[in-house]
Order: structure tokens, then C-alpha cells, then sequence
């Protein structure tokens, strides 16, 4: 998207045409991902290291287990038992650090983090970016609080749209419902663009309804796409 002018170009005139009916404003982000999820492959990977290992131990865990970390030469005393001791202590730790990495930098992988996140997780860091956004670009101070922002997150796979309650409290809900609809066909399709289109061309519908322009309706937020 951020290569096609002509995309750009075809959302900001969807926005235009919208607008001409409607004192409304229509605004749209496009964002690649929201979050790295660090804390998430975090959690996972230190569950795996404290749960996994402890399967070892009814196997008889050793630690010549470890390759190196010990030698094949046994002594029966004390002293010996002590060094047995550190080594398995140091063994099991080994395979915790182990475990730690490869499960954090397998649950790093964009497939498998999306996965392993729990759907809560994301669609809240979704909100979140989309409410900065939201504000960032004023749409909550235009003059009849009539802003509508549409809202998609390529790598979680999550739509959001925010309308300001001059809007938000005259519409009902399944109205939004059609406007994701049309913009996840677009981005099924691979055509972000076409879904915005449509999108838009809902909400602008809405808007048109409930806001019609008015004598002195002017442009309040740039017609536009950003990409994050």
C-alpha cells in the first residue's frame, strides 16, 4: 500500500465522495502490527522452562544428560557427591536456558505469535492502537463529534471502528458490523484499497442519514489513508 499512489489516491477520493453528503468525517489507518508481542512469547517461553524440564525427573535426569558437562570417571565420596550435585544443578539449568530460547524465538515467528496470543490480547491492543489513533488525528474534536474511524491491523487479523458519540449513540451496531465486513473482504482479497471503498461508502451512508452537510460544512480532517 504505501507503493501505490494509486490506492492512496482511490481511498482519499471514497472519503471525498462520501463527505459531500454528510457533515461527518471519515478517517482511515491501515496498520502492519500494533505490537511486537514480546510479552507474550516471554510468558510462554518461561512457562516452558519451568513446566518442561520437571518431565526429566521421573525419567532418572543425569547430568551427564548434558554433553560436556561431565566426564565418564566416578568417584564414591563425599567430595564427589557434592560436584554431582552441582553438575545436575547446573545441567537442569542448561536445558532451562535452553527451552527459554527456542521456545521465545519460535513463538516470535508472526505465524506462530498470532497463534499462541490469546484473541482478548490482541483485539485490546487493537483498541488501544485504534483509540490512539482516533485521538491523534482529532477526530473527536470535530464540531458535531461525528468522526468515524476505520481501523485494520494486518498482522492480527483485527478491524476496528470507532465512531465519537455524536454519531456512536444514533446508530445501531450491525451497521459497523457491515462496514468490517466489506473492509475484510477487501484485505481477504488482497485488495486493501477495494475494502476500504466499500467501508467507507457504509459509513458514509450512515453519516449522510443522521448528518447532512450544512451551509457552512467545511473539511475538518485531511481525506486520507495512513500506514503504520
Amino acid at each position: 500500500m504505501k507503493a501505490d499512489p494509486d490506492a492512496h489516491a482511490r481511498i482519499a477520493a471514497a472519503i471525498a465522495d462520501a463527505e459531500r453528503t454528510t457533515s461527518g468525517e471519515i478517517f482511515c489507518v491501515l496498520a502492519r502490527q500494533v505490537s511486537s508481542y514480546r510479552d507474550v512469547s516471554f510468558g510462554w517461553a518461561a512457562a516452558a522452562a519451568l513446566i518442561l524440564p520437571l518431565g526429566l525427573i521421573p525419567l532418572g535426569f543425569e547430568p551427564d544428560w548434558v554433553p560436556g558437562l561431565t566426564d565418564s570417571w566416578e568417584a564414591a565420596h563425599l567430595a564427589a557427591r557434592d560436584a554431582t550435585i552441582g553438575h545436575a544443578v547446573t545441567a537442569y539449568a542448561l536445558i532451562q536456558a535452553a527451552i527459554f530460547l527456542t521456545v521465545f524465538l519460535v513463538t516470535s515467528l508472526p505465524g506462530v505469535r498470532r497463534w499462541v496470543t490469546p484473541r482478548s490480547v490482541r483485539r485490546a491492543r487493537v483498541h488501544k492502537a485504534a483509540m490512539q489513533q482516533f485521538l491523534a488525528h482529532g477526530l473527536h474534536v470535530t464540531e458535531a463529534r461525528t468522526g468515524v474511524l476505520l481501523f485494520a491491523s494486518l498482522s492480527d487479523h483485527q478491524i476496528e471502528v470507532i465512531a465519537d458519540e455524536g454519531i456512536h449513540s444514533k446508530v445501531d451496531q450491525t451497521v459497523w458490523a457491515e462496514a468490517v465486513a466489506a473492509l475484510i473482504r477487501g484485505l481477504k482479497r488482497r485488495d486493501p484499497a477495494a475494502g476500504f471503498e466499500a467501508a467507507i461508502a457504509q459509513c458514509g451512508g450512515v453519516l449522510a442519514e443522521h448528518f447532512p452537510p450544512s451551509s457552512r460544512d467545511r473539511n475538518e480532517i485531511e481525506d486520507k489513508l495512513v500506514i503504520i
